[in-house]
């Protein structure tokens, strides 16, 4: 039993929020894309690819992002249950919180799996892509909602 009481839950490993656009979400972005401890690298590359985004889409940039992880966030995923010696593909509504970090995690991801042109242009295009509901990343959330559709059958099996 602890001692002091516990931070809330929402204070609890999220970062303070980013010095250009105030926002937790953002601060969030940049930590996954840092890589090998360089923060001011992977500031770098979001801001630069921010502005690609506002040249090209004549929008604030702030707001192409917040749609564009709002786009991706699944809202049912499939968590694995052992029922009687047999794994079931379950599925479950996903936390605000683990949502907008599957949004996150997809949309680096796909961006890295580009090749060819800078990494802050592979993300600006993916950020693109998917505040207007098209891409990689779509197609991820709605293969994990496609799934949890199939498996639908199993959601008694949650609790």
């Amino acid at each position: 039993m602890p001692r002091k009481a516990l931070k809330p839950r929402e204070r609890r490993g999220l970062p303070l929020p980013d010095y250009k656009y105030n926002s937790v979400l953002v601060a969030r972005f940049i930590n996954r894309l840092n890589i090998q401890g360089k923060k001011s690298i992977a500031e770098k590359i979001f801001y630069s690819a921010l502005e690609i985004v506002k040249e090209k889409m004549k929008e604030e940039p702030l707001a192409v992002f917040n749609r564009a992880i709002e786009n991706v966030r699944p809202l049912v995923e499939c968590r694995p249950r052992r029922v009687g010696g047999a794994t079931y593909q379950v599925p479950m509504e996903v936390p605000p919180l683990r949502s907008s970090t599957l949004a996150i995690h997809w949309i680096l991801t796909n961006s890295r799996a580009k090749t060819g042109k800078p990494m802050h242009e592979r993300l600006a295009q993916e950020l693109m892509d998917s505040s207007k509901k098209e891409g990689a990343s779509m197609k991820k959330r709605e293969d994990t909602h496609k799934m949890a559709e199939a498996n639908k059958a199993f959601a008694h099996y949650r609790w």
